[in-house]
C-alpha cells in the first residue's frame, strides 16, 4: 500500500504542470487524498472488516467529491485530476498509471452480482465526464474521448469517442495522454462526407439536366426544317421549354430558404457546423 501510495504521488509531478511543491500535492490535491483514504479502506476490505471501509469511502466522497467503492481494485500511479464527480464502483479494476478526469463514471449497467463493473488496462485515459459502463475490458493505452459513453469492450492502443462510444484506431502514431485537441469527431467526419456526397450528386443533377436543355435545343433546330406553317408552333414551344429549363437552373444557384432551414453545402448552418467541428 505504501509503495502505490509513493507512486500515486511522484505521478502527480509528471502528469500536471500546476503541481510545485509537495504540500501542494498532499493538502490540495482531492485525487490524491481520495486514493490515500481508498487504499487504507481497501486493505480494511480486503481483511473482512465490516462497515468502517464504507464509512471511510463515504467520508472520502463529502470531502473530496470522489466516492470510491472500498472493494474497487486500483493499481498504482493512478491520477485522479481535478476529480469531483468521479464514480468508480464495487467490481471496477484500474490497471497502473491511468489517467482519470472529472465526471467519470465507472459503474453496472444493472442489477446483476457478481463483476458488473469495467476492467481498465495499463496508461488508460478518461476524458472528463466520460462513462465506462458494464462487465467490459478496456485495453492497454487506450483513450476514451471527455463526453463518451463506452458499452462495449475497447482493444489496446485505441481511441474511443462519442455517444455511444465509436473506436478510432491510431496506429503507427505515438499521441501524449494529456493531447486531448487531436481527438477525432467521427460524427462530424461523417456528416462531411454526407455533405460533399450530396454536393456531388447535385453537380451531376446539373450536368444532366444542362445536357437534356442541350438535346432539346438541338432537336428543336432540326425541326425548325419544317413548313413554315410549324415553324411558329415549334418556336414558340422550344422558347417556353429553354425559359423554363433557364427557370430551373436559376432556383437551383440561388438560395431560395432561410438559414437555418437550408440543407445544401452552401448553407450558413451546416458551415457552421462543420466549422465549429474542426473539418
Amino acid at each position: 500500500m505504501f509503495k502505490a501510495l509513493v507512486k500515486d504521488f511522484r505521478i502527480i509531478f509528471e502528469r500536471d504542470p500546476a503541481a510545485r511543491n509537495w504540500l501542494e500535492v498532499a493538502f490540495l490535491y482531492p485525487g490524491f487524498q481520495a486514493l490515500v483514504l481508498h487504499r487504507f479502506s481497501h486493505w480494511l476490505w480486503n481483511i473482512g472488516i465490516p462497515f468502517i471501509p464504507r464509512l471511510i469511502s463515504h467520508l472520502g466522497r463529502a470531502l473530496t467529491g470522489i466516492e470510491i467503492h472500498p472493494g474497487a481494485q486500483i493499481g498504482c500511479g493512478v491520477f485522479i485530476d481535478h476529480g469531483m464527480g468521479v464514480v468508480i464502483g464495487e467490481t471496477a479494476i484500474i490497471g497502473d498509471l491511468a489517467l482519470i478526469y472529472q465526471g467519470v463514471t465507472l459503474g453496472g449497467t444493472g442489477k446483476e452480482t457478481g463483476k458488473r463493473h469495467p476492467t481498465l488496462g495499463t496508461g488508460v485515459v478518461i476524458g472528463a465526464g466520460a462513462k465506462v459502463l458494464g462487465n467490459i475490458q478496456i485495453g492497454n493505452n487506450v483513450r476514451i474521448g471527455a463526453g463518451s459513453v463506452v458499452l462495449r469492450e475497447v482493444p489496446s492502443d485505441c481511441t474511443v469517442v462519442g455517444i455511444p462510444g465509436r473506436i478510432v484506431y491510431r496506429s503507427g502514431e505515438r499521441v501524449e495522454p494529456l493531447d486531448h485537441a487531436k481527438l477525432p469527431d467521427s460524427e462530424a467526419m461523417a456528416i462531411r462526407a454526407l455533405v460533399d456526397r450530396i454536393d456531388a450528386l447535385e453537380n451531376e443533377l446539373n450536368k444532366i439536366r444542362e445536357n437534356q436543355a442541350q438535346d432539346a435545343i438541338a432537336s428543336g433546330q432540326k425541326k425548325m426544317r419544317r413548313p413554315d406553317a410549324d415553324r411558329a408552333r415549334l418556336l414558340e414551344v422550344g422558347a417556353g421549354r429553354d425559359d423554363q429549363i433557364a427557370m430551373l437552373m436559376r432556383a437551383l444557384q440561388d438560395e431560395s430558404c432561410e438559414p437555418d432551414q437550408c440543407c445544401r453545402i452552401e448553407d450558413r448552418a451546416i458551415q457552421e457546423f462543420l466549422g465549429g467541428a474542426g473539418i
